[in-house]
């Protein structure tokens, strides 16, 4: 059995969630557990979300606003490297 995906925040969580509305981190945090709930099963979650192509940087809407993410399946890891709230959240 391969190891389970895990989630994180780049380059850390005070920085990708610090100002954003709690509500919109949380649906963020659902939303990425979700991913990694996917990409455990073995959906490619690099073709979910808006991007010009599969992989690399995606994104997803979230609570009136929205995140963009990586996914390394090498490295089983999902990356959420930018929140954007509403913007009456701002």
């Amino acid at each position: 059995m391969s190891r389970p995906w895990r989630r994180e925040y780049d380059p850390d969580a005070e920085h990708v969630t610090g100002g954003v509305p709690a509500g919109v981190v949380t649906e963020v945090e659902r939303l990425a557990g979700q991913l990694t709930d996917l990409a455990q099963m073995g959906v490619d979650i690099g073709d979910l979300g808006n991007g010009p192509r599969p992989g690399g940087l995606r994104r997803m809407d979230a609570a009136g606003g929205w995140f963009y993410f990586l996914a390394s399946p090498r490295d089983q890891l999902l990356v959420v490297v930018r929140i954007v709230p509403p913007y009456d959240g701002l």
